[in-house]
């Protein structure tokens, strides 16, 4: 079935589309401090709800691309519905292919869970941070180690142990690029719990309200193998955080 709309089905209780909390995703955004008019980009949107919210407290101009149609149409409604004067335009289309019109265009630039995009955490600081203004921000959301992966484990879910680093491992790789760590949100257990949950959640929802749908067989066994590869392994194996970064302003 179609990649996206396996996800709009089982994050369709989902405010925020990753495994942190809608209060700490309003700790982050306090945190920005950004002024009225700062440039703002979001590779993978999800729902929208960062970028929306970054233009409700602050004012900011924003550019949202995601290659979700879902996840477009969200954010285009929550547009209209909540903000609709705030300078937002949002692009269907690879994050990995967006282009600004000018480098180092943007006070603030994300990209929150999806680093696949540009095929890694290095990958993604790298793109981002020729994107961002400099002291510009540069935040993402990785997944992380918490201990050595079984064999099992990465046979069954398909990565290798390099795919990912451990928390101070992709704090590091962000340094090594010459980006200055000013902050960390850490995902809790119950986080990761509400996140994988909610997913079994919708997808029990939508089956039990679209049961001559051609796809709901695939939806509930693929919900089912994910549930089953986190109760058993990924609950006490992966971390995530958000890493706020800024770039250094380079003195001449």
């Amino acid at each position: 079935m179609e990649i996206w709309k396996f996800f709009d089905i089982t994050h369709r209780e989902h405010v925020f589309c990753n495994p942190m909390s809608v209060e700490k995703f309003d700790e982050l955004i306090a945190l920005m401090r950004l002024k009225p008019k700062d440039r703002v980009l979001e590779i993978a949107i999800g729902k929208g709800e960062f970028i929306i919210r970054l233009a409700e407290q602050y004012d900011i101009e924003g550019i949202g691309v995601d290659l979700s149609p879902y996840c477009i149409s969200y954010a285009k409604k929550k547009h209209q519905e909540r903000i609709p004067d705030a300078q937002l335009n949002f692009v269907e289309m690879d994050g990995a292919d967006y282009k600004p019109e000018a480098p180092e265009d943007f006070n603030l630039v994300a990209c929150i869970g999806a680093s696949w995009i540009f095929d890694g955490h290095k990958e993604t600081l790298i793109a981002l941070s020729e994107m961002a203004a400099p002291d510009g921000w540069v935040i993402v959301g990785e997944p992380y180690w918490q201990r050595e992966p079984t064999a099992e484990y990465l046979e069954v879910i398909g990565e290798k142990r390099g795919t990912y680093g451990t928390h101070y491992e992709n704090m590091k790789v962000g340094q090594e690029l010459g980006l200055k760590l000013i902050y960390t949100l850490v995902s809790n257990q119950d986080d990761w719990d509400k996140y994988e949950g909610l997913q079994w959640y919708a997808a029990n929802e939508w089956a039990s309200k679209n049961p001559d749908d051609a796809d709901v067989e695939e939806v509930l066994k693929r919900v089912h193998e994910n549930r089953e590869n986190y109760l058993r392994w990924g609950r006490e194996t992966f971390g995530w955080a958000i890493y706020l970064f800024k770039k250094e302003v380079i003195k001449r």
